[in-house]
């Protein structure tokens, strides 16, 4: 079994969002002021949030981060869990997971 290298493995976040059906206008505006706050507190973040197709009222979302420890940094701040609160009433079901790129195309 081959193991992965260690050397330049980019870290993302990934949340999967079961928003209840008829909230789904509500979760993209929070979803965006938490990505707005989370700019505030790390100017080089970036994330999409994708909506599914097949599932109407699931959204999945990722971005990258510098580092693991960055990536938990945010998770732990105060932001992002008053974030996930207020999101909370609009909410079935939220993931996270935390990822590292085991192979990529055309990133340059």
């Amino acid at each position: 079994m081959q193991t992965l290298e260690a050397i330049d493995v980019s870290v993302y976040t990934l949340g999967i969002w079961l928003v209840h059906p008829g909230r789904e206008n509500d979760f993209v505006q929070a979803w965006r002021d938490l990505a707005r706050k989370t700019q505030e507190d790390f100017p080089h973040a970036k994330a999409v949030l994708m909506h599914d197709h097949d599932v109407r009222n699931r959204f999945i979302s990722t971005g990258p981060w510098e580092s693991l420890e960055q990536a938990e940094v945010w998770r732990a701040s105060e932001m992002f869990k008053q974030s996930l609160e207020g999101m909370h009433e609009m909410l079935e079901h939220f993931e996270a997971r935390t990822l590292d790129e085991a192979a990529s195309i055309g990133w340059d």
